[in-house]
């Protein structure tokens, strides 16, 4: 059992399982899945201010932070006691390329190279984690919601805005991962 926490599973197990959500939490508790209104929530139970986005009954939502906070703690756990030691692996392809913009540390899931206090001092690691994150709060603010919320909720509920808005998320995907995220790494 516990091989079976510590692999990647494939997409035809994980996609219905995050799916399955959906329905559960319309079925059980006549509530919408998404992520990104969890912020708007912790800031309006942690800093009560005479800011009318604040002003609602954040209480009634509380289960979308014990939801965040059950996801904090279940990565928590899982890099504590469920992580794979081993390096992650890369593709070679990936891993030639990857080799021109200086990035060789596999690790961690994630780049030592580009995510690291060292890099966060650098013109590529704060466009990439402070410019990048700032984007990604706006973005999520300006959609009115996140990739979760969209595209696993809305979608699943044929809202015409949230098909809209992962088509754009789509494209926005696309032009960042193949012109604007070499030029970066160029840096």
């Amino acid at each position: 059992m516990l091989d079976i926490l510590q692999n990647s599973w494939p997409w035809y197990v994980a996609g219905p399982l995050i799916g399955l959500t959906v329905p559960l939490l319309l079925i059980l508790g006549n509530k919408s899945f998404g992520i990104s209104s969890s912020l708007r929530h912790i800031c309006a139970s942690c800093f009560p201010a005479n800011i009318s986005f604040f002003k609602y009954n954040w209480r009634q939502e509380f289960w979308n932070l014990i939801f965040v906070l059950g996801i904090f703690i279940g990565g928590f756990l899982a890099a504590q006691f469920l992580s794979d030691p081993n390096p992650v692996v890369v593709n070679e392809n990936l891993k030639s390329e990857l080799v021109q913009y200086s990035i060789s540390d596999y690790s961690n899931l994630v780049p030592q190279d580009l995510f690291s206090w060292e890099s966060l001092f650098t013109l590529r690691g704060f466009l990439l984690m402070v410019v990048g994150g700032f984007l990604v709060g706006f973005g999520t603010r300006y959609a009115g919601g996140c990739t979760s919320g969209h595209s696993i909720m809305g979608l699943s509920n044929l809202q015409w805005p949230s098909l809209v808005a992962t088509i754009c998320f789509m494209i926005g995907g696309f032009i960042m991962a193949n012109y604007i995220l070499p030029i970066i790494l160029s840096l």
